[in-house]
């Protein structure tokens, strides 16, 4: 949220601690052009744009994103694959971090061959759906 917010403070904290130590989160709504940034909890949508709001901080040295899909998080339906594959084409070099909706072990190797660089995993694992021993494997394997 203060990113969207208050820009300045978190400008700030990009030029204090180094944009290696900083995560930009990017909750988005989507929309028909690829998403609304979403802030307070996801309680508030903003005018921001996915896709220029990452691009503007990757200007200012962010590297890592944490894309969130809103609509998805907690439903086990599945990733925004396209949403994350159109941001990774329009912004190169981008460290992504997918997050929201993983439901199977297999959109994790879908994922990574479209460019994400991680992915936040919640309730599938707690729910059984992609096992702790699937993950060890695909991190040494990969």
């Amino acid at each position: 949220s203060i990113a969207v917010k208050n820009p300045e403070i978190f400008e700030s904290w990009i030029s204090k601690y180094g944009s290696d130590k900083i995560i930009l989160g990017a909750d988005f709504y989507p929309d028909n052009s690829g998403g609304r940034i979403a802030t307070n909890g996801w309680q508030e949508e903003s005018s921001l744009e996915l896709i220029p709001f990452i691009n503007d901080y990757q200007q200012k040295g962010i590297q890592y994103v944490i894309c969130t899909d809103i609509s998805k998080d907690g439903m086990l339906q599945g990733p925004s694959f396209d949403i994350y594959k159109d941001v990774l084409s329009e912004i190169k070099d981008l460290k992504l971090i997918a997050s929201g909706g993983i439901s199977t072990f297999d959109e994790l190797p879908k994922l990574a061959e479209n460019g994400c660089e991680g992915v936040i995993i919640g309730k599938a694992i707690y729910e059984n759906k992609i096992s702790l021993k699937q993950l060890e494997n695909f991190i040494i394997n990969k």
